[in-house]
């Protein structure tokens, strides 16, 4: 049940070659364009599901930025509707040229009708697409309905001087393609030792890491969908798994998913948690692939002792392993194992400091 190393190095998201664009050169006004997308994007990560979160800048005719904007929520205007609405609010409508989106424009009508005929029904002559969509729905009907309308179409994996930026919008598409291609979320490790290697806390406390780590942790909840735990850390010291020294996204619910017997929790500390998080209990590590396919959470973190982390291995089941050790001086360093070279880490803006351990491929 692992996420495997696509043919593109991707997260199974197959990248179609296009005779109209492989000979595409991207400009550095459209690469400053995908950055302001991904990032307006990452604002809204963890509050999406089950949609992707998405982002899309819109370009006058010489690729200066006119709006950026993003998807806020499941139910909402995708990113691409919302950007044209607010430029015709803003009265900008009219200067816009060119879109550039992180993500393949849909091109069915869920709770919102389809983003590739807003696009024709606006002043957009160009597209520029992040990566390909691996919803079967879409599947490359988007781009083929604007080509076949009269748009150029471009793909940003086949452009010259993109892969830093498509790694990104690969990055940002991690969770979402996971879910899709193997059902499950995408699940994020995050493991903190002390110097000796050990993962106890000193007496009396909760943590051993510095505030700067926390602040880490916690920015990796806010863009979660829920966190994995196991009885034994619960009755270690109770925690409340809740999003702090950030702030959180407004409104959101998560998912709770604890590995062990529900009759082994205080049930004042299940009532307290059941206020906002969705709890779901796994006796049986190999049901844990299917128990997370029924619900709509793209992305969680593993938040667990030893013993659980050690059968997350076992299984497969993880994505990405953050390990924050605390030096002997006291200072905390980041490392990262992948299990393929893409990671959603890389939006948060602490990864400059994290250490790659090692990218492997499993074949189980």
């Amino acid at each position: 049940m692992s996420c495997r190393k696509a043919s593109n190095g991707g997260v199974g998201v197959p990248e179609r070659v296009s005779s109209q664009n492989n000979s595409a050169i991207v400009s550095t006004r459209v690469l400053h364009a995908f950055r302001a997308a991904l990032a307006e994007a990452a604002r809204f990560v963890g509050q999406t599901a089950p949609n992707p979160a998405v982002g899309c800048a819109l370009l006058d005719e010489h690729d200066e930025i006119v709006l950026v904007a993003a998807h806020h929520r499941a139910g909402e205007l995708h990113a691409e509707r919302l950007a044209l609405q607010q430029a015709r609010e803003a009265g900008v409508i009219e200067r816009v040229r060119t879109a550039v989106v992180t993500l393949e424009p849909c091109n069915h009508t869920g709770r919102t009708p389809p983003c590739t005929e807003a696009l024709l029904d606006s002043p957009v002559k160009t597209v520029w697409i992040g990566c390909r969509d691996p919803n079967p729905r879409v599947d490359g009907s988007g781009a083929a309905r604007l080509a076949q309308a009269g748009l150029t179409v471009r793909w940003l994996a086949e452009a010259g001087g993109a892969a830093e930026v498509f790694a990104r919008c690969q990055a940002l598409l991690a969770p979402f393609a996971c879910k899709q291609i193997h059902r499950r979320p995408w699940i994020t490790v995050k493991q903190a030792l002390n110097a000796q290697g050990s993962m106890v806390p000193p007496a009396g406390q909760t943590t051993f890491t510095s505030f700067a780590s926390l602040t880490f942790a916690h920015r990796i909840r806010r863009m979660t969908d829920g966190i994995l735990t196991g009885t034994g850390t619960i009755l270690a010291d109770l925690p409340s798994f809740t999003v702090r020294h950030v702030p959180d996204h407004e409104h959101v619910r998560r998912l709770l998913v604890i590995c062990g017997q529900q009759d082994a929790l205080p049930q004042s500390w299940l009532d307290q948690r059941r206020a906002c998080f969705d709890i779901r209990f796994c006796s049986d590590l190999t049901h844990l692939p299917a128990l997370l396919a029924q619900t709509s959470a793209m992305w969680l973190m593993a938040e667990a002792g030893p013993r659980l982390l050690a059968a997350l291995r076992q299984h497969n089941l993880w994505d990405d392993w953050l390990t924050i050790r605390q030096s002997a001086e006291a200072q905390d360093q980041y490392f990262i194992s992948q299990r393929q070279n893409v990671t959603p880490l890389v939006l948060l803006p602490e990864w400059v400091h994290c250490q790659q351990e090692q990218v492997c491929f499993p074949e189980s």
